[in-house]
């Protein structure tokens, strides 16, 4: 059984509210994967909008967290994501004006099981406990000049596996935060993910993971057997 999560959430001086909304499809080759589903019963049309999700605070845990691999999953999609912590009530923000609600930035690794469709994920995949690890740290904003030029690095034992830029994704942040905010408020410490790229690898039982990214830094995870001593 892993541990509970503390009731305070936080990287000093910033208070994390403990609500992290992951952003679906916003890479351009994850969009385009869809095909034809895109087009067909009951969307019949490609999103006109953000396509979020919640992972629960069940989820959450900070570098170095060991996670459960269910009995009878292969292993974890493993997310790379770089996300926003969120410095005041964003609420119909225009993009011009985002940058001065994001209070930092952080890293996610988003776990999730593989599942046959992504544009209507099961809860029961992308919710087990531990599945959402956020750091090593916080960046003040201003850390960062251009958030649409880092690039995020997967390990896997130690070698890189996957390589993804945080360029070209069809909602820039500042954008992302726009859209998001017309039809809801996000809070002070509440983190947003940009987006993962498609093909997110994988990590087995056994195996540990870790996401590099200049300047935050490396966030790092282990995945055991449910049920086995870590």
């Amino acid at each position: 059984m892993l541990p509970p999560l503390p009731l305070r959430f936080e990287f000093a001086p910033w208070h994390l509210s403990g609500i992290v909304y992951g952003t679906l499809l916003n890479d351009p080759q994850a969009l385009a994967a869809l095909g034809a589903a895109a087009s067909a019963p009951p969307y019949k049309a490609p999103p006109r909008a953000p396509v979020l999700y919640l992972k629960p605070r069940n989820t959450l845990r900070t570098s170095g967290a060991v996670v459960e691999l269910p009995a009878g999953g292969n292993a974890f999609e493993i997310g790379a994501a770089l996300a926003v912590v969120i410095g005041r009530a964003t609420c119909r923000v225009r993009a011009a004006d985002a940058a001065a609600h994001i209070a930092g930035w952080t890293l996610v690794a988003d776990l999730g099981l593989p599942q046959p469709s992504l544009y209507r994920p099961n809860v029961s995949f992308k919710a087990r406990d531990g599945s959402c690890l956020v750091g090593p740290r916080v960046v003040p904003a201003a850390a960062i000049a251009d958030p649409q030029g880092l690039e995020l690095r997967v390990r896997i034992d130690g070698e890189v596996v996957h390589r993804a830029s945080t360029g070209g994704m069809l909602r820039p942040i500042a954008q992302l935060l726009q859209d998001v905010s017309e039809f809801m408020t996000l809070a002070p410490g509440d983190i947003l993910m940009a987006g993962s790229a498609a093909d997110a690898p994988r990590c087995a039982a056994g195996q540990s993971f870790a996401i590099d990214c200049e300047p935050i830094g490396t966030l790092e995870g282990r995945v055991v057997t449910e049920g086995v001593p870590a």
